[in-house]
């Protein structure tokens, strides 16, 4: 395996070709240099000696080599911490980060963490005691204690105090479930903020659940969980944590964990790598020591000073804004949702709502969705160039008249594929009109936002938060339009636009009749529990 078979004599050469290997300490100066050392680059960095002592810590603790030079049996470290690292479309800072020390060959080795160095729900629950967290506590609320309790509670006492220094506070990662009201605004009209309202209703939910009230955790156990440490505050801190760095390992001997993993949590976010953070047992092919550890290898090559990049999921812009305070100009896998809402013409609906037809197919089509776990009104995820199955498969079926059944039962048919032309230009029709109803719902422009953005100097005064929102509306209504684009063009070359097609069988502009009930979660949400995330975090 690369990075752990080569000869003293190898590792010393790769040094020399990298420019550090008989200069230990090159490499950081030159980082000085380039200004990747933070604005203060001297002793008095506060973000450099917390660097520093993240690093002793892990050496001291973990027996983890990050060291320039090489020694006996181990290679220089390939990665440095860079305190300040830069998006290079937007030029918005982007915290610390990794960089590569040497140049480094697709497969290396990057990093190996002990577990016991990590923050799972193994350790809160040693931390705090497994009366207070019982057997079966969600992850994210077990991390969540220990993370207060490690930064607030114990303080500079803590095993983990080097750790805790290099986390950074609320406002340097700006997740939309910490923003204000009025930056909240600058996203009207985009599905995010109906994701940060839950996500906040949510997060105070289960701190009042745990923590609050007369059996919460602190009426129960003052002692280890102080109210004047364990504020809702401090327990947003900790979500924002949580949900921006933690890392869901999937190769463990018990099966896959959340863990909170120390340096590797300092590894930037880019929709293009494939590389992944995952455990494995320590040791080499030929003596396991029975321990676990987190590893990392590159998956592709780096130039000396290049930024490292793993990728945290295929996440949507929507999902990186919500959970980790940013979004990419650059990302295949950003998506809008769009609201389909489909009010079956059963006789109840007709009687209640005047001008409205019963549908003969409207109790069967209720029924079908129910055995399917489909709701009336849904959210579908629609990219740039494409828009999911799913959301066909629903439309065709909310669109069937008894024409197209023939006299066959709902459950008999293939929604994956094309009904009848009728019922197609019918499917494409309501998607055409819910983008354009998701179009509608923004109050500016594509264009008002260009216009904002194209203004450097007006741009810049608006704060972090709000010139994320800016691009994130923009980036979501050019992809709405290329989704219509590619609809409109879908249906003229399928020859759908012909009157004779045209139907009118239920609204798709996210409208609710009487007797409907609203769909309770969002694609967003659906997603973030696939993910591991769960919605209710309970």
């Amino acid at each position: 395996m690369a990075g752990g078979e080569g000869g003293e004599a190898e590792w010393v050469k790769a040094l020399l070709e990298a420019g550090g290997g008989d200069e230990p300490g090159k490499f950081e100066e030159e980082m000085k240099m380039k200004g990747l050392l933070g604005p203060n680059r001297g002793k008095g960095n506060p973000k450099l000696n917390a660097n520093s002592r993240l690093i002793e810590w892990l050496e001291t603790e973990g027996g983890v080599y990050l060291a320039e030079a090489s020694t006996w049996g181990e290679a220089p470290h390939p990665m440095a911490i860079s305190t300040e690292t830069v998006d290079e479309i937007t030029n918005e800072s982007s915290g610390r980060g990794l960089l590569a020390r040497r140049s480094i060959n697709d497969g290396d080795e990057l990093l190996k963490i002990p577990l016991e160095l990590c923050i799972t729900r193994k350790s809160a629950r040693n931390a705090l005691g497994r009366d207070a967290l019982q057997d079966g506590i969600n992850e994210y609320l077990a991390i969540a204690c220990q993370l207060i309790h490690e930064k607030y509670v114990l303080g500079p006492k803590s095993f983990f105090a080097p750790y805790m220094g290099v986390l950074p506070e609320v406002e340097e990662v700006n997740p939309t479930f910490t923003w204000p009201d009025e930056d909240l605004a600058f996203l009207e009209g985009s599905p995010v903020v109906a994701a940060t309202r839950s996500l906040q209703m949510k997060l105070r939910r289960e701190y009042d659940d745990l923590l609050g009230g007369d059996d919460g955790l602190i009426a129960r156990f003052p002692d280890r969980f102080p109210a004047e440490h364990f504020t809702y505050k401090n327990w947003v801190w900790a979500f924002t944590m949580l949900f921006s760095r933690a890392i869901r390992l999937r190769n463990l001997q018990v099966g896959e964990r959340l863990a909170m993993v120390p340096y590797a949590d300092l590894i930037n976010h880019s929709a293009f790598s494939q590389a992944f953070i995952d455990a494995r047992e320590s040791g080499d092919w030929l003596f396991k020591t029975g321990d676990e550890e987190v590893i990392l290898y590159a998956d592709r090559g780096y130039r000396q000073m290049e930024q490292i990049y793993i990728s945290y999921g295929q996440k949507s812009n929507a999902e990186l804004l919500l959970l980790y305070g940013f979004a990419l100009e650059r990302n295949p896998y950003n998506s809008v949702d769009v609201t389909v809402s489909i009010s079956p013409r059963t006789a109840e609906v007709a009687a209640a709502n005047e001008g409205v037809e019963e549908d003969p197919l409207a109790q069967e089509k209720v029924d079908f969705l129910s055995e399917v776990g489909r709701d009336q009104t849904v959210d579908f995820p629609c990219y740039a160039d494409r828009y999911p199955v799913e959301m066909l498969e629903y439309l065709r079926l909310m669109m069937m008249t008894p024409e197209d059944t023939r006299g066959k039962p709902l459950a008999e048919f293939d929604f994956s594929r094309t009904i009848s032309p009728a019922n197609e230009a019918a499917v494409l029709q309501s998607v055409v009109a819910a983008v354009k109803y998701q179009l509608g719902l923004f109050p500016q422009s594509e264009e008002d936002d260009a216009s904002i953005i194209k203004d450097k100097g007006m741009f810049r005064l608006l704060s972090y938060n709000q010139r994320m929102a800016v691009r994130h509306r923009r980036n979501e209504k050019r992809l709405l339009k290329r989704t219509l684009a590619a609809l409109e063009k879908q249906i003229r070359n399928k020859g759908l636009d012909t009157e004779d097609l045209a139907r009118a069988e239920g609204s798709t502009l996210g409208k609710v009749l009487k007797g409907e009930t609203r769909k309770q979660k969002s694609a967003l949400e659906d997603r973030l529990e696939k993910m591991g995330l769960p919605v209710d975090l309970r």
